[in-house]
């Protein structure tokens, strides 16, 4: 055998055994769903030990009218049903929903650690549940917790019909499958508090006790299931089946073998009050149960509670200052607003669903992956309709959660940093467990990993930027969130790099947003449900042609954020990642305003584009045809560009479905052909520059600007600033047959609020328009303070948006997410970027 032949066999042999060995080893897992590789910002020490422990326990179920689990994957739970009986039918509610129209319900105060009290209104019967949270000595892991119910009437509003006793159903539910033990088949609270007891690893041997002095009956059923996400269609059915029996809705008094969810009707006159109280590690011989059971209920508690709202009531005046700037009945609605906001932080513990196709029509089932296990703690914008983190909406969360509880509002945005994957993308929706799975349609779940959102998160930590400047936290604090901020910075490069990077456009420091359906038939314009702005006008054909101004000056803010947290912890700028020079090229009034080539992008530019924007400028020709960029001199205005065309309507036809069936359906009719141009809607994207204040005090263009936005024809109204101007060819427009305006004209206050600040700040500004600016500042904070405490009064709610004509609240409701910045609005508490 001659030695090439050698060679080659030998070389044979070694692929094979490299093959082998490649194929036993552990699969690489696709980058979408691979971690970031750093340590998790929630395993910091700052987040262990005894700031962990005080918030193991809370009413992290805020989907639930009153709902209480650890902070751990497989919690011990607990919840409220009650009863309600309509047209001779019988119902429980449970689940926040609308259409259960409660007159009212919210945490009118939460401190988000140890303390809340909530009012439910259903129909004539009042309802108020407080919890507390105690470690004392003998209580194990978390401490003890106490709930109390005190059940009211209003016989004006009682319909004689329904039963003259309220029907409380509360219940234990173990997501580890331990078995919950009955302590008699025989309840009676008068002779032994006791209702169950159990064993858990995490917090040891615990009892779950119910005291009163009212008169109150009975009865417990108990499941062994592994679903927790439907536990009233359990209840209902046994209801449902004992009245057809007995014909009483009474449980049975009995109970499956090993049971994991136990439930316990409360039967009670009006009015009535009941403590239910769960104490842990009760089998050590220093547990003083007993001793902690009386600190826990009556009048023991009664006191308790009053002093927490006592503190709740100072700490909102402490933080916020609102006594001097608005009136007693504002003030009882910004405590609201702070009370269900925090009251709404949950806990979350699942896998998203990641996308693999990249096709956005929703109305289409695509293959997905899954992404790693993952926990999430986490304001959410609404309890009854969107009860789960969303991105763009924890930003605004944080603005208020960091000056209430900067150790809280870190977590929480820890949290979500270390949800971040090896690319640097979020998934912005966050759908996480059974529960919050069984909220949203299949098709809306999957998560799709080339689309932005919003990186509004950078808005909270600019604000904690400004106030370590400012000397606002004590020496500790300093420090830990200097520690927080060094070890976030890697993943906050990463977040932004790949919005810099996956986002940018065709002309250079222009970006647009992925995920626009460019094939739908049925859409007036389609939606951009990844800028947060959803059906907001855009460039009525997506294409890559797109130029979005509004993520423009979101990669301005996070690149200003970045550089100030960059110089606030003493780092060197990286060679080609100078978030400064990034951030001055984008806050460029000049270059934003000018007209340039419509040059296709070099090589070149696309090489370095991913390193310093600031690198670029001199690689493009500027000698062929000039179009804009954003801005409209005939306008005045800034606005996106793309692919547009105006005469674009919805039209009903026949459509063929399957064999030769017909349908009428509305469908899109494009007009005229589209071109690349501005798209001429005025709105709120259009005012994204002026948030931003990049535009010079002295600017005509700033004249401009004011007089757009107080313009009445346009945007200005009693209310608040609307969405989009009433002479756009889109004004409350459908999108769809059944999609009805929603980023079309209607009121948001998270964007009104920027523009406050805006107005806050060019009222502080010496130039030509100063005093135009704080007349209009006044005005509209005014406003917008008055309408949001006159619908809370006539309602019980803060909503989702408002409406621009009469100024009724719309949309989801309690919405305590973004919607509470009115506290900020009330406080004059405005953020420098």
């Amino acid at each position: 055998m001659n030695f090439s032949a050698l060679f080659i066999i030998i070389t044979i042999i070694l692929f094979l055994i490299s093959h082998l060995v490649n194929s036993t080893a552990e699969p690489r897992l696709p980058r979408v769903i691979t971690p970031f590789p750093a340590p998790k910002l929630t395993d910091l020490s700052q987040f262990q030990g005894k700031h962990k422990e005080s918030l193991y326990w809370g009413t992290y179920r805020p989907h639930i009218y009153l709902g209480i689990r650890a902070r751990t994957p497989q919690s011990l739970m607990a919840g409220l049903m009650w009863n309600y009986v309509e047209d001779d039918s019988y119902h429980l509610r449970h689940v926040c929903k609308q259409e259960d129209d409660l007159s009212a319900y919210g945490w009118i105060k939460h401190d988000g650690r140890d303390f809340g009290h909530q009012v439910l209104v259903d129909h004539g019967m009042i309802l108020n549940t407080s919890f507390l949270k105690s470690k004392g000595e003998g209580s194990g892991y978390g401490g003890d917790w106490a709930v109390r119910l005190d059940v009211q009437v209003d016989r004006s509003k009682w319909n004689k019909k329904h039963e003259s006793s309220a029907q409380l159903f509360f219940y234990l539910a173990d997501e580890g499958g331990n078995a919950l033990h009955l302590s008699s088949q025989n309840l009676n609270v008068h002779e032994d508090s006791l209702l169950a007891s159990g064993s858990r690893i995490d917090i040891g041997d615990w009892q779950l006790h119910l005291k009163s002095s009212d008169d109150l009956e009975l009865h417990y059923s108990g499941f062994h299931t592994p679903y927790f996400h439907n536990l009233s269609d359990l209840v209902e059915e046994t209801l449902v089946t004992q009245r057809r029996k007995h014909g009483r809705m009474q449980l049975p008094d009995s109970s499956d073998d090993l049971p994991n969810v136990l439930v316990f009707q409360i039967i009670g006159g009006f009015p009535f009050t009941s403590d239910i109280i769960l104490v842990s590690e009760t089998n050590s011989e220093s547990s003083r149960v007993e001793e902690r059971l009386n600190s826990l209920t009556g009048i023991s508690l009664s006191n308790e509670l009053k002093y927490k709202e006592q503190a709740f009531d100072e700490k909102i005046e402490k933080i916020f200052n609102l006594a001097d700037k608005v009136d007693s009945d504002s003030i009882s609605v910004g405590k609201a607003a702070v009370g269900n906001l925090l009251g709404g932080i949950g806990y979350f513990y699942g896998q998203s669903k990641i996308a693999l196709s990249g096709n956005p029509n929703h109305k289409e089932h695509v293959p997905y992956i899954s992404y790693w296990p993952a926990e999430l703690y986490t304001a959410v914008p609404c309890r009854s309709t969107f009860p789960r983190g969303f991105l763009w909406d924890e930003g605004f969360h944080q603005l208020l959660i960091w000056r209430w509880d900067i150790h809280i509002s870190l977590d929480i945005i820890g949290h979500w940093l270390d949800l971040i994957n090896i690319d640097g993308w979020i998934p912005r929706e966050q759908i996480l467990g059974a529960e919050a799975l069984s909220r949203v349609p299949e098709e809306y779940v999957p998560q799709h990993p080339t689309n932005g959102n919003p990186p509004t998160m950078l808005l909270a930590l600019s604000g904690i930027i400004n106030a370590l400047k400012n000397s606002e936290f004590n020496a500790m604090d300093r420090s830990e969130i200097s520690l927080f901020l060094e070890c976030a910075f890697g993943r906050l490069e990463a977040w932004f790099q790949w919005l810099n990077i996956t986002q940018s456009g065709e002309q250079m420091s222009s970006y647009y947003w992925h995920g626009r359906d460019n094939v739908t038939t049925f859409e007036l314009n389609p939606q951009t449900l990844s800028s947060g702005f959803d059906d907001y006008p855009r460039a009525s054909h997506p294409s890559a042609d797109e130029r979005h101004l509004d993520l423009r000056c979101w990669v301005l803010l996070a690149a200003e954020c970045m550089h100030s947290i960059e110089q606030f912890l003493n780092k060197e700028t990286k060679p080609g990642r100078s978030y400064g020079s990034t951030a001055k090229l984008l806050s460029d009034i000049e270059l934003l305003n000018q007209v340039f080539a419509c040059a296709p992008p070099l090589p070149f530019f696309r090489a370095v584009a991913h390193l310093d924007i600031s690198l670029c400028i001199s690689a493009v020709d500027i000698s062929l045809c000039p179009i804009q960029l954003h801005f409209d001199d005939a306008y005045g205005a800034y606005f996106d560009f793309g692919n547009h065309s105006e005469k674009v309507q919805l039209k009903w036809k026949e459509l063929k479905v399957g064999h030769n069936h017909a349908t009428r359906q509305l469908v899109r009719e494009v007009l005229e052909r589209p071109v690349l141009r501005l798209v001429p809607q005025i709105g709120y994207v259009s005012f994204f520059p002026f948030m931003g204040r990049i535009i010079s005090s002295g600017s005509l263009i700033l004249e401009k600007q004011l007089e757009l936005i107080s313009n009445r024809s346009l945007l200005w109204t009693d209310y608040g600033l609307r969405s989009l101007a009433k002479t756009s060819s889109l004004y409350m427009k459908y999108n769809t047959e059944h999609d009805a305006p929603y980023w079309r004209g209607t009121i948001w206050i998270n964007m009104n609020y920027r523009v406050l600040s805006a107005l806050h700040h060019y009222s502080k500004e010496s130039g030509p328009y100063q005093d135009k600016a704080k007349a209009m500042y006044k005005e509209l904070r005014s406003n917008l303070i008055r309408n949001i405490v006159r619908n809370y009064q006539q309602t019980g709610f803060l909503w989702e948006q408002y409406d621009q004509i009469k100024g009724n609240g719309k949309g989801a409701h309690p919405f305590t997410g973004w919607t509470s910045v009115v506290v900020l609005i009330m406080a004059e508490a405005y953020d420098t970027i």
